[in-house]
């Protein structure tokens, strides 16, 4: 049996209308860092990171449009899942913004406890965790 290399993140790849727009929403207003923003000084694409998760944000041309998922498929609403140890900490901190809550904090269904945001674009994030 070989030994395989091992996997150390996964960064989501969004197509958005404006990268420094998009990039500065998810610093401002979900607490992660722009760690790229190139080219300079007309940046078409952006790293936005948190902890250990990125997300990548590419604004293409003005005919190519963002297409999150709940647009095409309201029944898979997410683009992203984003585990985290405490959901509950992070919705109170996220919840200081109503505005981008679109789903609250609830033990949901499929056996999460989670809730969902949007992003300036209308991606959907869920933030949760597996319930024990």
């Amino acid at each position: 049996m070989s030994i395989k290399a091992k996997l150390a993140q996964a960064m989501p790849f969004f197509i958005v209308d404006n990268v420094i727009e998009s990039a500065h929403f998810y610093r401002d207003k979900l607490g992660f860092e722009i760690t790229t923003l190139i080219p300079n000084p007309n940046p078409l694409f952006a790293i936005v990171e948190r902890d250990k998760v990125g997300i990548q944000l590419k604004s293409i041309n003005a005919n190519t449009k963002p297409m999150p998922n709940h647009t095409q498929h309201e029944w898979a609403r997410w683009d992203v899942y984003i585990y985290t140890q405490d959901p509950d900490a992070l919705f109170e901190e996220y919840n200081s913004d109503p505005n981008i809550i679109t789903r609250p904090l609830s033990d949901t269904k499929d056996g999460l406890r989670a809730f969902e945001a949007q992003d300036n674009s209308g991606y959907i994030l869920c933030f949760g965790r597996p319930l024990k």
